[in-house]
């Protein structure tokens, strides 16, 4: 308590330990996400026994990520930051186990029930960025939030590598190999938890608040808020115009990345196989294959984390709405790339990377923006809010896009995302052609998010 205490009288110094905390279990979580985005579409195809079903294990992930967003920020809002996210953790690290059980089992079911259990994880690390600017100044909000964004940057890129690793494990403990790398995943998850659980104390956003009700001579600094729901997210994002943009962006630029992602692995397993229609024996032994697949998904998750100081630094410097318009312009080029070069492996990797550095930069600006658009009081349910949509629109983008490949094929898939990306640059640019008050973001007095 007196250790809790003291550190708690220096705001400054909980927020620089903060951040630590969440990057390290960022690092340590990232390995489930990667290694599911690198198998998942090959593991459906496998124990459903149909490429119909190549997208379920995304749009169940990107699903349950959507559905418990908010309430995970509602318990965030009453117990913590640290509650919220060992709770997301430990379901996750539960979803990696399950995936086991489904590979042994050979359980299609099995397989959907781990993929709904992970995305409470992958919930749990969208709201460790915005656990990054609880106590963050101002003019360093986009650094301590792509600081935490980055530090996923090792475990993801880990993850689609560890599928020959994962094989000697997997076949170490009586496992089938391709359930190898889902035991790095639980282990990495639980690491997380424990981290989270037992050193993010003080709690930045209990901490945040306090010391906001002191500051106004509250006298009583520790009432509880009111639980936002999804209405009242979107009734105070209306209200401000920077925050409909803010959303749009982040909202956007999950769907076109999902879409595309996730249908690259079966592309790829496709084309570097020479099997193009109607080949579904062997897909998970094919090594050559796995081996671009886990190339090309590493460099992408690369592009999405590996430069997020970058967009940070950015966003704090140039402006949170010109780090958008980039993010989404490069979404654009990358659709273009990877769907008109669909024939080459380095063509549709490049794609695939230039689709992580653009979410990246979109991701990073436009939650920045988001945070500091609306009223204090409604933060937490708007953040809540932005992370359902996010994976609503990767649960659709990930639904579809199977559909779109077998009815368009892979270049009319990017093609089709393309149009998402088009319409927040054309929202940014009428935004940012309206004149704002001096001090249209809080989070920017005086100056405003050019």
């Amino acid at each position: 308590m007196t250790t809790t205490s003291r550190t708690a009288l220096d705001p400054q110094r909980v927020q620089r330990r903060s951040v630590f905390l969440l990057s390290s279990a960022q690092l340590l979580s990232g390995v489930g996400n990667g290694a599911t985005l690198s198998i998942g579409s090959l593991l459906a195809v496998d124990l459903s026994g149909s490429e119909a079903w190549a997208g379920s294990i995304t749009t169940i992930l990107t699903l349950a990520a959507a559905v418990f967003a908010l309430p995970l920020a509602r318990l965030a809002e009453v117990r913590g930051r640290r509650v919220g996210l060992v709770t997301g953790l430990v379901a996750a690290m539960i979803g990696a186990l399950l995936i086991i059980a489904a590979v042994m089992a050979q359980s299609f079911l099995l397989l959907l029930l781990g993929a709904a259990f992970l995305g409470l994880g992958t919930a749990a690390n969208l709201q460790a960025r915005f656990a990054a600017v609880d106590l963050a100044d101002p003019e360093h909000r986009g650094r301590s939030l792509s600081t935490v964004v980055w530090a996923i940057t090792i475990g993801a890129v880990a993850g689609p590598n560890l599928i020959q690793p994962g094989a000697v494990v997997g076949a170490a403990l009586g496992l089938p190999p391709i359930a190898g790398p889902f035991v790095f995943s639980a282990a990495g998850l639980f690491l997380a938890a424990v981290l989270l659980f037992v050193g993010l104390r003080p709690d930045p956003l209990l901490l945040a608040r306090r010391l906001a009700s002191t500051a106004k001579g509250a006298s009583d600094p520790g009432e509880q808020p009111v639980r936002g729901t999804i209405r009242s997210g979107l009734r105070a994002v209306r209200s401000s115009p920077l925050a409909i943009l803010a959303l749009a962006a982040v909202v956007a630029a999950h769907g076109v990345m999902v879409a595309v992602m996730s249908m690259t692995p079966l592309h790829l397993q496709q084309l570097v196989g020479g099997s193009h229609e109607g080949h579904h024996g062997g897909t998970t032994d094919s090594t050559d294959a796995l081996v671009v697949i886990g190339l090309t998904i590493s460099l992408h998750i690369a592009g999405m984390f590996a430069l997020s100081p970058v967009w940070g630094w950015l966003t704090d410097k140039a402006g949170r709405l010109q780090t958008i318009a980039m993010g989404h312009g490069l979404l654009l080029v990358a659709v273009f790339i990877a769907g008109f070069g669909q024939r080459e492996p380095v063509l549709v990797t490049a794609g695939l990377i230039l689709l992580g550095l653009g979410w990246s930069a979109a991701t990073i600006a436009g939650s920045t923006l988001l945070a500091e658009s609306v009223a204090p009081d409604q933060r937490v349910t708007v953040q809540g809010v932005s992370d359902t949509l996010m994976g609503a629109a990767g649960a659709v983008g990930g639904a579809t896009s199977g559909l779109l490949l077998a009815w368009i094929g892979y270049q009319g898939l990017n093609v089709a995302s393309s149009v998402m990306a088009a319409a927040v640059l054309a929202l940014t640019a009428l935004v940012a052609s309206r004149p704002r008050s001096p001090n249209a973001a809080e989070g920017t007095p005086g100056k405003p998010p050019n």
